[in-house]
């Protein structure tokens, strides 16, 4: 008979984590005395894509905490020099440093074409523009998106349905047509504010958030619909534990790995947004901004093209790193993944 066996040697190749462990073994034992949380922290750890990627978020987090330091050890600042002393009157590039000096010391990114501006502060502070503005859209969109989730999925009914219309309602609204609607509509009510910078940023949050928590709803309401059915759960019905009690204590603690990943996904998403909106003048308009010295940059290319790649390089690492940890983060915190 004409075929294929299988013989010893394939099962030899499985992994090991699909071979059937001893439970009295030491290595059953170190597993099982491990939480959740503990086991996917070790599985992160041990991805080397990982750590790096942790390590180069965790440094512009630093970049946009220590701006102020960073801008008063090289003494540099947003406010520009005079353009007569340090700008060619013929093609308005700068007299030192790149693209025709050496880098020096007193502006070690050099400086702005036209307006003088040093590089290196409108670097780090732009840094902490795009971390603050997506770190804020993240947290309220995040919040908003699990509060109704939990709600939607837990209570059902009347109340599902209301919110899961409120969602689909949300998505259904262009996300850049409404930005382009409200930015005009900002800049002219609030122009002339003192405050417009501050103003400008926090709007900005709102509008991220408004039209970002929607997924994280969506994934919240799903896994709490197979949740809300679990014995533990019924059990604290019985016992009479309030709705929200039942919430916090028993649902919310079980929704840690899909908020984690979530997280961890919207954040890169927020800092290419802002950085998009600045690029088409809607974002932030006055201040530092990645996205702002982009539009600036784009008409120097040919003649100064690294006043165009530093900000580029800080947005590309900083997206991609994150996306890369948000994906081992998922990958960590999902038994069944294996890289």
């Amino acid at each position: 008979m004409s075929g294929t066996t299988t013989g010893p040697e394939t099962l030899g190749s499985l992994s090991e984590e699909t071979k059937i462990v001893d439970p009295n073994s030491k290595q059953a034992k170190e597993i099982s005395g491990k939480s959740p949380m503990r086991i996917a922290m070790g599985r992160l750890l041990r991805d080397k894509i990982a750590v790096i990627c942790a390590i180069v978020a965790f440094g512009f987090i630093l970049i946009a905490v220590l701006a102020g330091v960073i801008s008063s050890i090289f003494d540099v600042s947003l406010a520009a020099n005079r353009p007569s002393e340090n700008l060619s009157f013929t093609t308005g590039l700068p007299l030192t440093g790149p693209p025709n000096n050496a880098f020096d010391m007193a502006h070690p990114f050099g400086l702005a074409p036209s307006t003088a501006d040093d590089n290196l502060a409108y670097f780090v502070y732009g840094c902490r523009t795009s971390l603050i503005i997506a770190g804020g859209a993240t947290l309220v969109a995040a919040t908003v998106g699990i509060i109704t989730g939990l709600l939607a999925g837990f209570l059902g009914g009347t109340v599902d349905r209301v919110l899961s219309f409120i969602i689909d309602l949300f998505l259904t609204i262009p996300f850049l047509l409404a930005a382009l609607t409200l930015a005009p509509i900002i800049s002219e009510r609030f122009s002339t504010d003192p405050n417009y910078f501050t103003i400008q940023r926090w709007t900005l949050i709102a509008v991220l958030a408004g039209f970002g928590w929607m997924g994280v709803a969506r994934l919240i309401r799903g896994e709490v619909l197979s949740l809300r059915e679990r014995e533990f759960v019924q059990a604290a019905r019985v016992l009479g534990m309030p709705t929200y009690r039942i919430l916090i204590k028993e649902l919310l603690p079980n929704l840690a790995a899909p908020i984690v990943v979530s997280v961890s996904l919207m954040l890169p998403a927020f800092v290419a947004a802002e950085a998009g909106l600045a690029f088409l003048g809607i974002g932030v308009t006055s201040g530092a901004s990645w996205g702002r010295t982009i539009t600036r940059a784009v008409p120097f290319f040919d003649n100064y093209p690294l006043y165009l790649y530093q900000p580029l390089i800080g947005i590309t690492l900083l997206v991609l790193s994150l996306n890369l940890l948000g994906d081992a983060i998922r990958d960590a915190l999902d038994p069944k993944t294996r890289r």
